[in-house]
């Protein structure tokens, strides 16, 4: 039986970062190794793997975030992406992850010409508002720009946007 993957990106409300990364990982306990700080219009993107199926993620996963939106109303937008097809998992912590689009006649060329760069860790198709996930390394912001900047320019890619990995731990001096 084949294992379903997901990412999930949030976004929290102003001042409540903190709260938002207490609660998960002490009340919904995800795994921190799991998660990824970014510097960007999403805070956080958790990746969830081993799921028996689309309830699982959602009974587990996806309801308790959920919970957090609509109770506490710290969380601004949920991003949820169910992974098609992926490569294999990065053997190296990325530097950014970057949100693209293709069409769908594209899609799997477009993957696998992501994968042939040299600063692509990792290629996902993925059902969400984004049609393609892939994990990048590069040295420092300019040479994210020239990563994404190569991104751009593979044929089938649209409107790809960066999310920087932040270096922050993830366990602060509360």
């Amino acid at each position: 039986m084949k294992c379903i993957k997901t990412y999930v990106g949030l976004t929290c409300k102003p001042g409540k970062y903190d709260e938002v990364l207490k609660k998960l990982l002490f009340k919904v306990f995800v795994d921190p190794r799991d998660m990824y700080l970014l510097s960007g219009k999403v805070d956080m993107l958790i990746h969830f793997d081993g799921l028996r199926n689309l309830e699982d993620f959602v009974d587990r996963w996806f309801n308790p975030i959920r919970r957090i939106e609509i109770e506490d109303d710290f969380i601004t937008k949920i991003l949820s992406l169910i992974v098609i097809s992926e490569s294999s998992i990065p053997p190296e912590k990325p530097s950014a992850f970057v949100f693209m689009n293709s069409r769908a006649k594209n899609l799997e060329s477009v993957r696998h010409k992501l994968l042939s760069l040299p600063n692509v860790l990792s290629a996902c198709s993925v059902l969400g508002p984004f049609d393609l996930l892939s994990s990048v390394k590069a040295k420092n912001d300019s040479d994210l720009d020239r990563v994404v900047s190569t991104i751009e320019d593979v044929p089938g890619v649209e409107n790809p946007t960066a999310e920087a990995v932040d270096s922050r731990d993830i366990f602060p001096d509360w």
